[in-house]
């Protein structure tokens, strides 16, 4: 099977890679980089079908769970893991499941792949309803792992998404929606930590951030949402509420703190002088949108 996906054939191009130069190595994965957009953009209508099923998803209380293993799986973790101090999002609401566990992220437990009961038993370890969003993650798209976790999935009625590097990947047939990024053969035969990982990273880059602007999380291109764990976010929040009401840094700083940290609270109370008290009642009512609540 293997001979037969082009992540996995050898690339024309690269054939004395050993003899090559540095310059040349870093020339030549930079030109083959240059697949990986175009690979996107002819994906990009099944992208949006996997954000809207996301933002389905959020709005029914449900969750978005990447799974996948090895360079796939990480990558669906990173994504997760950083959609709580982006977006402000709790940890269960995005979620990365890797085959072997958390173990999988530090050293290669790449034989879990092949066990398909533990695709099954991760996702009910979470409780997984019909109202969650799975996306599967596989470069190769024939991962035994990954494949009973979205079959699993279909089973109780969740949205389900494949995401593969491979055309007619044996994955797709699983996900309602199949983005099958075609960045052909890798620079290091085999190797798809390299284009493959880099599309599927930027993939789902899309998708969570494009979710999270249709649930509200954004106003303008603000992280309003974000949650200021360390003096750096701290900064930024600030920064934005001058930026979106045009008040100075002490004003921003004042109203920082009068919001209990909130930059949509504050960025409403600001704007529309009014109390911390109906400034958060306004964005309730306005399902999270800033611009809504200015509205009121």
């Amino acid at each position: 099977m293997l001979d037969k996906l082009t992540t996995e054939a050898r690339n024309q191009y690269t054939m004395h890679l050993d003899e090559m130069s540095t310059r040349d190595i870093l020339r030549i994965m930079n030109k083959e980089d240059e697949y990986v957009l175009k690979a996107i953009k002819e994906e990009l209508p099944n992208i949006e079908k996997a954000v809207r099923y996301a933002i389905e998803s959020f709005k029914n209380n449900g969750r978005l769970i990447y799974v996948g293993a090895g360079t796939s799986g990480r990558l669906g973790v990173l994504d997760a893991v950083e959609c709580v101090p982006t977006f402000g999002t709790s940890p269960e609401m995005v979620q990365g499941i890797i085959a072997g566990g958390t173990k999988a992220l530090y050293s290669a437990a790449e034989g879990a792949e092949d066990n398909t009961e533990l695709g099954v038993d991760d996702l009910k370890s979470i409780q997984l309803s019909e109202n969650d969003t799975v996306i599967g993650i596989a470069a190769s798209g024939r991962t035994p792992y990954v494949i009973r976790a979205l079959q699993y999935a279909n089973s109780i009625k969740a949205n389900t998404v494949s995401i593969s590097c491979n055309k007619d990947a044996a994955m797709s047939q699983y996900g309602s929606v199949a983005i099958e990024l075609q960045t052909g053969s890798e620079v290091l035969t085999g190797s798809t930590r390299l284009k493959a990982g880099t599309s599927q990273k930027i993939v789902l880059n899309m998708i969570s951030t494009a979710a999270m602007v249709g649930i509200g999380k954004v106003y303008e291109n603000f992280m309003v949402d974000l949650k200021p764990t360390n003096e750096k976010l701290e900064e930024r929040s600030k920064r934005n509420i001058m930026e979106i009401t045009g008040v100075d840094y002490e004003t921003a700083a004042t109203y920082f703190d009068r919001s209990n940290h909130q930059v949509k609270v504050a960025i409403v109370m600001i704007l529309l002088q009014c109390s911390y008290e109906d400034a958060v009642r306004k964005i309730d009512e306005s399902d999270g949108f800033v611009r809504r609540a200015l509205a009121k």
